[in-house]
């Protein structure tokens, strides 16, 4: 079972401007462009796949999607597959409360495959 990092957790984390922490948005570039959790990385779930999985992490991953449901799928997914201490952000993006980014071209957007099927 994946464990679950709750919003204020995550909001503690942020705070402390920790370079071990990465946080991936799996939701859809349109949703994620609309608003973001600061720093976050917008990496849909369709676009997991050996080169993902290869590159570099840091020691903790934080996963977000809309409700929290679908984060913990890709989170299990990473922490199968990368060396990091992965968890989902509960309640997904719909629980945060904290700071808000909106999205520009080029600012974390990953390339899109098909869409997801988590």
């Amino acid at each position: 079972m994946v464990a679950e990092t709750t919003p204020d957790e995550l909001r503690e984390k942020l705070a402390d401007d920790d370079d071990d922490l990465a946080v991936v948005d799996i939701r859809d570039p349109s949703s994620y462009a609309s608003g973001h959790i600061p720093d976050s990385e917008n990496l849909p779930a369709a676009t997991l796949g050996p080169e993902v999985f290869d590159r570099e992490w840091p020691a903790e991953v934080v996963v977000s999607c809309y409700v929290g449901k679908s984060s913990k799928q890709v989170a299990s997914v990473l922490d199968s597959n990368v060396d990091a201490d992965v968890s989902s952000l509960r309640g997904g993006f719909d629980a945060w409360d904290g700071a808000v980014e909106d999205g520009s071209a080029g600012e974390g957007e990953a390339d899109l495959g098909p869409t997801s099927p988590f």
